[in-house]
């Protein structure tokens, strides 16, 4: 599944949250943005009124967690849009890391060491236990994808923003898991290519 003829995705991963600040795993774990975070997504908000200029032509879907939701309520205030009319879709949720989810990273090795090695041998296909692998995200989020019709701007998360690169680029599945996920920059994907903003 690509991009249909010119659509445009403008991504942007929620704002910082306290569990990303720890450097903790979040997944599907339902945690609000910081302080950092609330201007992270004004920043990106700021932004995506300097690059849309017609929004009646442009869709806007998060995902159902509590950071996404609040990213694009922000960013789209910021835009001078009523905060909450937009959509949201299951398909959008970050990662499962099963029974990882609200670990550090630093406390994982001992926790699981042997799905830690396994992880460690190949990312993307490693399954978290009771949770989902990067290849069943990239599935949930292709799927999405399919249904994308025209330009829209998307709020999620930094496994999905790894996964639609990976898919959209072509990009060999054994780098999608270290992809950069910056929460204070657009991520602007247009067919074949990508930039930041």
């Amino acid at each position: 599944m690509i991009l249909r003829g010119t659509v445009t995705l403008y991504f942007v991963r929620h704002g910082e949250t306290a569990s990303n600040a720890e450097n903790r795993l979040q997944g599907q774990l339902d945690v609000p943005l910081n302080e950092k975070g609330r201007g992270q997504a004004e920043r990106n908000g700021r932004k995506l009124h300097e690059l849309i200029r017609d929004v009646s032509a442009v869709d806007f879907v998060a995902s159902p967690l509590a950071r996404a939701r609040e990213t694009m309520e922000i960013a789209r205030g910021a835009m001078g849009l009523e905060r909450t009319a937009f959509r949201t879709d299951d398909r959008l949720k970050e990662i499962h890391f099963g029974r990882w989810q609200g670990l550090l990273w630093s406390e994982v090795p001992a926790f699981d060491p042997v799905g830690f090695a396994e992880r460690e041998a190949g990312t993307f296909d490693w399954l978290a236990p009771g949770g989902e692998s990067y290849a069943g995200l990239m599935a949930r989020t292709v799927d999405w994808l399919g249904g994308v019709e025209r330009d829209t701007v998307v709020v999620a998360h930094g496994g999905i923003s790894r996964v639609l690169r990976g898919h959209l680029l072509g990009l060999p599945p054994h780098d999608v898991p270290t992809l950069k996920v910056p929460q204070n920059r657009v991520l602007i994907l247009r067919p074949g290519t990508m930039e930041w903003a």
